[in-house]
């Protein structure tokens, strides 16, 4: 299938073509060598679907004519004649080349030209009376009528029911489509020359009313409440109060209360930080910042508070069942994941230091290819020198015999010039007949458009006198009675002005009843939001409380150890590189391969060696990194879990 973007344009470069050809003095394909010279600017698929519809257009030009003549006879009496080559090309297109092109492609080409010329002229010619009557019958006259029934009329017939949806397209378009009238040029009128009147008096401007001065906006507009700030300061009172009291009980704790594993962990956490850094005040203005809060704020904190409420109450109900301390299964867990540490260090370095041995073994088994290499080129090198000897005597042959056809062809040429001298005398004959068929034909139509004309100044006069009768204009309107329509929904006027007095009274009502209930729902609302800043006030005094303990005991804890990963697999394989080692760097001294190397060669080998040593260092620095990393993770998350779960019941005692 031809795929083509401008459809449009390749029709109006095909129509400007049949508009030169003259068969009276040139032939086809005379014509259609010019054509293909002017058609260099377009691609290959353009150029050969041009060509190929300029040649079937001329070809079958007779068939053609039949129904474009039949057209501008019946349905296209009001058609331009110039445009006659334009249905000529769509008429062709779709008798001979619909099979090929595809509907889809058909309908692009018929929509990118005008939708009323190509609407009228299609449901003419698809129709399926004319096409099995007087069009068959015609085009029965230059061709055999079974082949006419077989090739032409049967495949047009199938093609007829969605062709027929493309025609009802076309007609909702131009339903749709909102046609520009040209309006004629009208007549400017002049204006009459006619004495200038006199200037009117000026009138005495009125006097501007001075508005009185209003009354400024009062500055506790823009200030908020009083009541307001004084809430926050009881608030931030308060808090400071229950965190100095905080601090204290945690400072002044009875010393029979410390267990001895506490007082272990408080040596070392001081003797710890003594060693490391000095700590440093918490701001406590960071804490003090006010937080606005909106009414979905305060539902989902509330609803935040009320869940991890329930869920605590749970815990601790489950405890007062006889639920087990989870302490024993979080050191079991933390031991677990130190052995699934190990593990995973000790196989990173092991496949680390198997990437190492297989740098060796590939540095091996470079210095034996390449003395393969050298072997293999000498062989290539004595086949090369045999090709090129047979590649000679083949091409001496291959001259020899495109002379030979060379020759051939023009003799081959003299005999096409005889031919083409015949060729062109025949069509001229043809031509000649074609000429006169074409005066026949032009001389009948003259005729009916005359008769058209005379019909119509008739109908003109009798739609003129039809107009010039007089007519009643004046009708009266009663109020009160209905349109007559015959309708049982019939109204007056007077009655449906009534009617919708009474509904814009029920639509009052409706109104007010709607602005209480959003009233009534609106104070619900309000109470219910500060019941839930009451509650989530407490919440935050009880979770501040907590937090402080919790930074109190995470200050306590012991930083964990590094451990040293052992594994035999690791110290097998480095002894392992360091034999693989050895045996390279004798290999090189016994070969001594380096001084006969090119210098790109040997830039190659040490650009080689530098990128694996530079792994091999990076490799090493992301394992250490690694490690020292995913130790601190792994302790530092245990450690949390663990005072998690021991803060969890001093929260809910406090």
């Amino acid at each position: 299938m031809v795929k083509m973007v401008s459809h449009g344009k390749h029709i109006a470069i095909i129509i400007q073509q049949l508009d030169k050809f003259n068969p009276e003095i040139q032939s086809m394909e005379d014509f259609l060598n010019e054509s293909a010279k002017m058609l260099k600017t377009l691609n290959v698929t353009e150029q050969e679907f041009v060509l190929d519809t300029l040649a079937g257009c001329i070809k079958y030009k007779s068939l053609l004519d039949v129904v474009v003549n039949a057209f501008f006879v019946r349905d296209g009496r009001y058609c331009l004649i110039p445009e006659r080559n334009l249905y000529i090309a769509i008429c062709y297109l779709a008798t001979f080349q619909l099979e090929e092109l595809g509907l889809r492609h058909f309908s692009r080409i018929v929509k990118s030209l005008d939708t009323a010329k190509m609407q009228k002229f299609l449901r003419f010619f698809f129709n399926p009376l004319y096409l099995n009557t007087w069009i068959k019958d015609e085009w029965s006259r230059f061709y055999d009528a079974l082949y006419v029934k077989e090739n032409w009329i049967d495949p047009l017939l199938r093609w007829q029911p969605r062709v027929q949806q493309l025609i009802e397209q076309l007609t909702d378009k131009l339903s749709n489509h909102t046609t520009t009238v040209k309006t004629s040029t009208v007549t400017q009128p002049k204006e009459f020359n006619l004495t200038v009147a006199k200037p009117r008096a000026i009138p005495l401007p009125l006097l501007i009313p001075v508005l009185e001065k209003g009354l400024p906006v009062p500055p506790s507009t823009y200030k908020p409440p009083k009541e307001k700030r004084q809430l926050e300061q009881i608030r931030t009172q308060n808090r400071r109060k229950a965190e100095d009291l905080l601090l204290k009980a945690n400072a002044d704790r009875f010393k029979c209360a410390i267990m001895k594993s506490e007082k272990a962990e408080n040596t070392q956490y001081e003797d710890s930080m003594k060693s490391k850094f000095q700590a440093q005040k918490v701001q406590r203005k960071i804490d003090n910042i006010p937080i606005k809060l909106n009414a979905a704020a305060i539902l989902r904190e509330g609803a935040l508070y009320q869940r991890k409420m329930e869920q605590e109450l749970k815990r601790i109900e489950n405890l007062l069942q006889g639920a087990g301390d989870p302490s024993e299964f979080l050191e079991w867990q933390k031991q677990m994941r130190d052995k699934d540490l190990e593990e995973q260090l000790a196989e990173i370095e092991y496949r680390r230091l198997q990437g190492k041995l297989s740098y060796e073994e590939a540095v091996l088994a470079h210095q034996n290819v390449v003395q393969e290499n050298k072997k293999k080129a000498d062989l290539m090198r004595e086949e090369k020198a045999d090709l090129m000897h047979q590649y000679e005597e083949k091409r001496l042959q291959e001259q020899q015999e495109v002379r030979e056809l060379v020759e051939q062809v023009i003799e081959g040429h003299k005999n096409a010039k005889e031919a083409k001298i015949k060729l062109q005398k025949y069509k001229q004959e043809i031509v000649q007949k074609v000429c006169e068929e074409k005066e026949e034909l032009r001389r009948q139509a003259l005729e009916e458009d005359e008769e058209k004309l005379r019909k119509r100044s008739e109908l003109i006069q009798q739609i003129r006198l039809i107009g010039s009768l007089p007519s009643i204009r004046h009708k009266f309107v009663d109020l009160t009675e209905t349109g007559g329509h015959g309708l049982t929904c019939e109204m007056s006027i007077v009655e449906l002005r009534e009617r919708l007095a009474l509904l814009k009274e029920e639509q009052k009502a409706a109104e007010e009843e709607k602005r209480d209930q959003i009233i009534h729902e609106k104070q619900a609302k309000e109470q219910l939001l500060l019941d839930k800043l009451d509650q989530i006030l407490v919440f935050r005094a009880e979770f501040s409380r907590a937090a402080a303990l919790k930074q109190e005991e995470e200050k306590r804890k012991p930083q964990a150890a590094e451990r040293p990963v052992k594994d035999e697999r690791i110290l097998n394989l480095q002894k392992k590189i360091v034999e693989k080692k050895m045996e390279r760097k004798k290999q090189e001294g016994l070969s001594k391969i380096t001084p006969q190397k090119s210098s790109i060669a040997s830039r190659k080998d040490t650009f080689q060696r530098n990128h694996w040593n530079e792994l091999e260092d990076s490799r090493e620095r992301q394992f250490k990194i690694f490690q020292h990393g995913f130790m601190a993770r792994e302790t530092a998350r245990k450690m949390s879990a663990y005072e998690e779960a021991r803060s969890g019941a001093k929260v809910c005692a406090l």
